[in-house]
């Protein structure tokens, strides 16, 4: 994979800081991408890789106000390459808290040794950040040929993401298992679809160059652990995708998790689960009708997961017809308001209990003008929720051992979370 050049450009297409790195396309091509800027009324309708007649490819990604382009005459690995863009953005802000026009102008003489040492002849070399500030700094205006090779030694060696000489006081590493729920349910109770979107976040505070090996109940794990035998407790994951650190060799092989991780905080894993799963909450709505001029809403929220769990931040969203006013509330627990910009009523609880049932009760006032069709209009109820403690698909960590040649004692901290996000959570009403 080559490129031929890196422009970032302003939200008018003007370009702010260019790297030309095999003189074979014009960074005047960049005026065409402004071109196609000024032609769309929706920015969106820009597609993020596109071709012209002279067999240019035009890749980009945006990043609040400032488009990241890169140029190339090759075939090339677009995904690829837009993961390095977003790549330089992460290492651009690492370097001056945020990006944006101001930070570009005050700051070239980097952002160009940055591009120097992020690519070569349009080849992308590496982004890790932490290594790049240990001989980049904000005070350097020229990049010591010496300096340049001890670069090139450290990503070429094992380990680019982690630097020597790391200490701690007190070693730990924290775990957060978090697990965000999609699911469709009818008015009856019936689960139509379900998915899980998961991630293990790790926050890693450990001296030295320590190597740490994760167990986890995934059904491939324990197949290979035990002669293909299936476990009822264990987990079948789907598109697993790893950070760079974790040894794929030794997953390959006898499916153990190990990595030399980076200090700090980064995301381990991440997965997708697609099987039937039970809901955590069921909603039963009953809406009436009076005269048309008023309207009552029943509602009642049961939880089903177990009494020793609570879920937290818990949200329920109610559709109502946008001719409505004057409400009045009573509930059993929390508070619910009218969001007129919503077209809903939106009732919060701070904490839910498992096995429980609460109710609300809305009542509101009908214009003149409501008809009948608006009032029923099939919008599903949806939830947000935060159950800690808990992973619904059954994912658990099994153990996490930490070997660094010191051997000093460390302390392993695992959280687990089950969350929904936006309007993932629906329950269709009649």
């Amino acid at each position: 994979m080559s490129l031929s050049a890196i422009l970032i450009l302003d939200f008018k297409g003007r370009t702010l800081i260019s790297r030309d790195y095999r003189e074979d396309v014009p960074l005047s091509y960049g005026s065409k991408f402004c071109k196609q800027l000024k032609e769309q009324t929706n920015e969106y309708d820009i597609k993020p890789i596109s071709h012209d007649e002279d067999g240019i490819t035009y890749i980009y990604i945006k990043h609040n106000s400032l488009y990241i382009l890169a140029l190339t005459k090759n075939d090339i690995n677009g995904a690829m390459v837009v993961e390095f863009l977003y790549g330089l953005v992460k290492v651009l802000t690492s370097y001056f808290g945020t990006l944006e026009e101001e930070s570009i102008k005050d700051n070239f003489v980097i952002i160009h040794e940055l591009f120097d040492e992020m690519m070569d002849f349009g080849v992308p070399q590496f982004t890790e950040s932490d290594l790049l500030k240990e001989y980049i700094t904000s005070d350097s205006h020229q990049l010591s040929e010496e300096v340049s090779k001890s670069i090139s030694k450290a990503v070429t060696g094992k380990v680019s993401w982690r630097r020597e000489g790391i200490f701690y006081k007190k070693n730990e590493v924290f775990l957060d298992v978090v697990e965000n729920l999609k699911m469709v349910i009818t008015a009856s109770g019936t689960v139509v679809s379900s998915e899980i979107i998961g991630n293990v976040h790790a926050n890693v505070k450990l001296s030295g160059m320590p190597k740490l090996r994760l167990g986890l109940n995934d059904k491939i794990l324990f197949k290979h652990a035990k002669g293909g035998e299936k476990n009822n407790k264990s987990v079948e994951m789907d598109d697993i995708k790893f950070h760079q650190c974790v040894k794929l060799s030794d997953f390959q092989n006898d499916q153990s998790i190990t990595f030399i991780p980076p200090d700090g905080e980064f995301e381990l894993m991440s997965y997708r689960i697609s099987k039937p799963l039970k809901p955590l909450f069921v909603v039963d709505a009953l809406i009436e009708t009076h005269a048309r001029s008023r309207v009552e809403y029943y509602v009642k929220v049961k939880s089903l997961f177990r009494t020793s769990l609570q879920a937290t931040e818990t949200e329920v969203i109610i559709p109502v017809s946008p001719n409505v006013d004057s409400p009045t509330f009573k509930t059993s627990i929390g508070k619910c308001t009218y969001q007129a910009q919503l077209d809903a009523m939106v009732w919060k609880i701070k904490t839910f209990e498992g096995r429980k049932n609460h109710v609300l009760r809305a009542h509101f006032k009908l214009s003149s003008f409501s008809d009948e069709s608006e009032l029923q209009r099939n919008k599903p109820i949806y939830l947000r929720f935060k159950i800690n403690y808990k992973t619904v698909s059954g994912l658990m960590v099994k153990y996490l051992k930490v070997h660094e040649k010191s051997g000093y004692r460390s302390l392993p901290w695992v959280r687990y979370l089950t969350e929904t996000k936006e309007n993932n959570y629906a329950i269709r009403i009649n």
